[in-house]
């Protein structure tokens, strides 16, 4: 079946992947938008058990999103893997510090005789939902804005600031980038409390965040999409690869392909929907429809970065060590193999739904945290 498909089709099938991944994992970083509303929505203990408890039936969830996204990359794109996670080494490092405490906090905040008490390990997760996103938004950002390395004739890349990725963090578009993806994981946290948790006074100021922050979303938003739709981008000729900068690169995928803007806004639509059902119609199923706006306007983000001859990642230093996905990908016969092992991806969101629904078939209590010994 995958034989048949050309190289560059099979290029697009795993950029195709490798965006959904993303948007999986971007929609599911919830579970930290709710740790870092933790003190905001918990005023007593019982409610902060509750909050922590709802969130620790899905971090695991997330966790798996995240793993499958890495090695989406490390499969089908293994030079860009090596050339950001081994290159940007500050960022990274410091973004899996932050998911390394999270599991850390959920597996010993409760345990008995902890000495260290439940304060620190809600510190931990606190840490994980702010910087940990923030950071993954700034890494995210680079794909438009770019990164500092050079990559030889042996395909053998090497990064030219000392501060290995970090210097990312003070361009305004890729911080941007970041709190916009911190401000819409604390929304949709906002959204799942409402449709998870049986506990008025809880939701009732879950219903307040949505009711401010939102606002704070849409700015950095329109900010974002407005600089991405703007900005100058890099193209490379299909036949000789050579890159070259385009202004309004990323504005003539779109009209190119107005499949994925209409993705796009469809998806803006349906996130805004989901925040409106629950704050002015007394629904509590507005996280399905944040959720599924979330993904497609990821996924048409990733989308014209890597198709129509664009460079998903320019390098600063050398514009020609600019990455493709014709020239990061694997040899053919790799993606030919990933591809028939990629057929599972649907039966592992089939489980990641089926385990939601489960673990949501009724919703979450204070009398039913206190009842289980073995709480979060």
């Amino acid at each position: 079946m995958f034989e048949k498909l050309s190289y560059l089709m099979l290029q697009e099938y795993w950029w195709l992947l490798v965006a959904v991944l993303a948007a999986l994992f971007v929609f599911m970083t919830f579970v930290q938008g709710g740790q870092t509303l933790l003190y905001t929505l918990g005023k007593t203990e019982d409610e902060r058990d509750l909050i922590v408890n709802a969130l620790g039936m899905k971090w695991e969830l997330g966790f798996t999103s995240l793993v499958m996204f890495g090695g989406a990359l490390f499969a089908a794109f293994p030079l860009f893997y090596a050339t950001t996670f081994g290159g940007a080494y500050f960022v990274w490092m410091a973004i899996l510090f932050c998911f390394i405490i999270q599991a850390v906090a959920y597996e010993y905040r409760k345990k008995p005789h902890n000495v260290f008490g439940a304060r620190t390990y809600e510190i931990f997760l606190f840490i994980n939902g702010s910087l940990g996103i923030i950071l993954i938004g700034i890494a995210l950002g680079t794909l438009y804005t770019g990164g500092n390395f050079i990559i030889n004739d042996m395909h053998l890349s090497h990064w030219t600031k000392p501060t290995y990725g970090l210097e990312g963090a003070f361009n305004w578009f890729n911080v941007a980038f970041g709190f916009m993806l911190f401000f819409l994981a604390r929304i949709q946290a906002a959204l799942y409390f409402i449709n998870a948790i049986d506990e008025k006074p809880v939701t009732d100021r879950a219903k307040t965040v949505l009711k401010y922050e939102t606002w704070i979303f849409l700015i950095l938003f329109a900010y974002v999409v407005g600089s991405i739709l703007t900005m100058s981008g890099y193209n490379y000729d299909p036949a000789s690869k050579v890159v070259n900068l385009e202004s309004f690169k990323f504005l003539h995928n779109l009209t190119a392909m107005p499949w994925i803007a209409l993705m796009i806004i469809v998806g803006a639509l349906s996130l805004l929907w989901g925040i409106a059902s629950d704050l002015w119609f007394k629904s509590t199923r507005g996280i399905w429809f944040s959720g599924i706006g979330t993904i497609l306007v990821v996924i048409g983000l990733f989308l014209i970065l890597g198709y129509n001859h664009t460079v998903f990642y320019p390098s600063l230093a050398d514009m020609q060590s600019s990455l493709t996905i014709e020239n990061s990908s694997g040899s053919r016969y790799t993606l030919i193999a990933m591809s028939y092992v990629s057929l599972l991806v649907p039966f592992v969101l089939a489980y990641i739904f089926w385990a939601w629904r489960a673990m949501n078939r009724t919703k979450i209590t204070i009398d039913e945290v206190r009842n289980d010994a073995h709480h979060y």
